[in-house]
């Protein structure tokens, strides 16, 4: 499970990539609404931001700095079982297009049939 989420070397399938992109969504979804829904209930904008707290802000950036490095290994695996560096990520940072362009070669394109230089056929180990 480490060398899934943090590790940026070697190749994951769609299926994998899907899956671990759903359920860092979903648990950082869960984490952030647990820790701002006291502010969120709060009249006072002043007073829910300083509802949650030193400690509250501290868990949310490393919570979000956790997210961001686990999407670039995730993103950065899938790009080597296209058969592409891991510098590829760089596309969804170009307006409009590159999200599109990494969605949909990511997403929904099959990788390398095959070992190529990143590894070993994901689907057949």
């Amino acid at each position: 499970m480490r060398n899934l989420l943090f590790s940026f070397q070697g190749r994951i399938n769609r299926a994998k990539f899907w899956l671990a992109s759903i359920a860092i969504g979903i648990v950082y979804s869960v984490v952030m609404g647990f820790l701002f829904a006291g502010a969120a209930m709060s009249s006072d904008p002043t007073a829910a931001l300083a509802s949650v707290g030193m400690v509250g802000g501290i868990v949310a950036l490393v919570l979000f700095i956790a997210t961001v490095w686990i999407s670039f290994a995730l993103a950065v695996k899938r790009w080597h079982d296209r058969n592409k560096s891991g510098w590829w990520i760089l596309i969804a940072f170009v307006p409009v297009i590159g999200g599109l362009w990494y969605l949909i070669e990511c997403g929904f394109l099959r990788g390398t049939a095959g070992a190529n230089l990143y590894g070993a056929d994901p689907l057949a180990m």
